[in-house]
């Protein structure tokens, strides 16, 4: 038997989730809401890239150093690699 877990919910949890889910919007209605979601999510993701383009933009504009931006994001790159890496092993062990 195979334990799923995922954010700390169990593959029971999220089995019963997925039928309250189809319950009460119907099957056929869960496609367009999946769509919808993620057009969503990238709305949100294409308006934060903006915003932190004019941010990078003003600071270059007025000779403010972003070199500490700079280093954040290669730390955060590092993390979602190693994230990438620890999920792909998880996917392949599945």
């Amino acid at each position: 038997m195979v334990n799923i877990h995922f954010l700390f919910i169990s593959g029971t949890e999220i089995t019963f989730i997925m039928f309250i889910v189809v319950l009460v919007f119907g099957a056929d209605k869960i496609p367009s809401i999946a769509k919808g979601l993620g057009k969503g999510m990238r709305s949100l993701k294409d308006a934060t890239n903006d915003i932190k383009l004019e941010i990078q933009k003003s600071a270059d504009k007025n000779g403010i150093d972003s070199s500490l931006s700079k280093e954040v994001n290669e730390e955060i790159n590092k993390v979602k690699d190693g994230i990438k890496d620890l999920t792909g092993s998880v996917k392949r062990n599945l």
